[in-house]
């Protein structure tokens, strides 16, 4: 399989980047080709532009490489923090500017744009890991879990990937380095049972 890996957390130390290189290594255990993405060492631009709405219009060869990556994709991991209950900005804006229509979806013909989108990944699975400094318990209760939503049902499910697996490492600041190891375990097991 073709395993699609995104990071997106602007330091390098981060148990973010712990979690995203178990996958990849785990990834490339199980055999698979994996595409590693690290937003933030990237420079990704988060900002769509108006240059960038029309479908017809001619991507910068960077953005074209998301796309192609995003479509080549057989499955597709995602690592990031909650902040503020949603992705990142860079996260944010990669969604906002790859997961682009007639890429990751289209509306049938004679639809103006407002019915139900048909999903074009070929992606089958989608794992997204989150960390956290907020509980479990408080995030469901309190928010009601924003990223399960975003995730679930506005990005993958709208793209034709129904089957996402979503696990919330937390509450990570007060977490030892025996509870991360545990994580990054976990994290490993995740991958296996996924791909």
């Amino acid at each position: 399989m073709k395993i699609l890996v995104v990071v997106g957390h602007p330091d390098p130390s981060s148990f973010n980047h712990a979690l995203a290189k178990v996958v990849c290594d785990e990834c490339k255990t199980l055999g698979h080709e994996v595409t590693f993405t690290d937003l933030y060492a990237q420079g990704f631009d988060p900002c769509l532009t108006a240059g960038e709405l029309p479908r017809e219009t001619t991507l910068d060869q960077t953005t074209q490489n998301h796309c192609n990556d995003l479509v080549e994709a057989d499955g597709i991991v995602i690592v990031h923090p909650n902040w503020w209950g949603s992705p990142p900005a860079a996260v944010k804006g990669w969604i906002d500017r790859i997961f682009r229509p007639d890429i990751a979806y289209r509306f049938d013909e004679g639809d103006s744009g407002e019915g139900v989108p048909v999903g074009l990944l070929k992606a089958t699975k989608a794992l997204v890991l989150n960390t956290a400094n907020t509980s479990e318990k408080r995030e469901t209760e309190i928010f009601n879990d924003p990223l399960e939503l975003i995730w679930k049902r506005c990005v993958f499910d709208l793209c034709g990937v129904s089957d996402v697996t979503r696990k919330t490492f937390s509450i990570v600041v007060t977490s030892t380095p025996q509870i991360r190891a545990g994580w990054l375990e976990e994290a490993r097991q995740l991958v296996r049972a996924s791909f």
